[in-house]
């Protein structure tokens, strides 16, 4: 654990606007300063060729810890759908390939699930959090898992978030007879419950015990 009050440093690795908000909103008030590929001057492509979020996650935040020189923190996270056979999950971020922005993949999503009713429409967000340090550290990685349930909306609401939040329906999206998408959310209702907030919190709690 530090011992002069002095915030740890990691790179985050990502330079998505969304996720890099997301990140200093969750990590900064727990004492751990996220600094991004680009504010080091970094440019790094890294394949995310895993067979789970796991491994995705783990290869990105050693990928940057090691081109970075310091400790990283890197996510992989995606939507899975009951009636897509718990579909696009890992491949959330590039449904429906290349060509598609966030809006266009919630259209495919919401175009996939064309008939498909409220009761069957389940699903929920997980995310995977890696904790990396350059190998020359000698030390080991570190995951953690976040997940947020709830059902899809039949059209988009809401302008906040990103990704596939303005047809995800948290659980807790569902009560007092309103039902909001998280794209209706606050930025501090949103950061009370999702899936990558489970994940951000521990690391970072972690990462003040084990020190950076």
């Amino acid at each position: 654990m530090t011992t002069d009050g002095a915030a740890l440093r990691v790179v985050l690795a990502t330079n998505n606007p969304g996720k890099v908000r997301e990140f200093r909103r969750l990590l900064e008030p727990l004492g751990v300063a996220a600094v991004t590929p680009a504010e080091l001057g970094l440019r790094l492509e890294v394949e995310e060729d895993g067979a789970s979020y796991a491994e995705n996650a783990l290869k990105k935040a050693q990928a940057y810890a090691d081109a970075a020189g310091m400790p990283a923190l890197a996510d992989d996270s995606g939507i899975e759908v009951d009636a897509l056979g718990g579909g696009p999950g890992m491949h959330s971020a590039r449904f429906g390939g290349p060509g598609l922005d966030d809006a266009g993949r919630t259209a495919l999503l919401l175009e996939r699930l064309k008939g498909v009713p409220a009761e069957l429409r389940m699903a929920r967000y997980r995310a995977v959090v890696a904790v990396a340090w350059p190998g020359t550290a000698g030390r080991e990685p570190a995951l953690f898992e976040g997940v947020e349930e709830g059902t899809i909306a039949e059209a988009p609401r809401g302008e906040r978030g990103f990704g596939y939040d303005p047809v995800f329906i948290p659980a807790e999206g569902q009560r007092d007879g309103r039902v909001r998408t998280q794209a209706e959310f606050s930025d501090e209702e949103k950061d009370a419950i999702s899936h990558r907030a489970k994940a951000v919190r521990a690391a970072a709690r972690w990462l003040r015990e084990v020190g950076a």
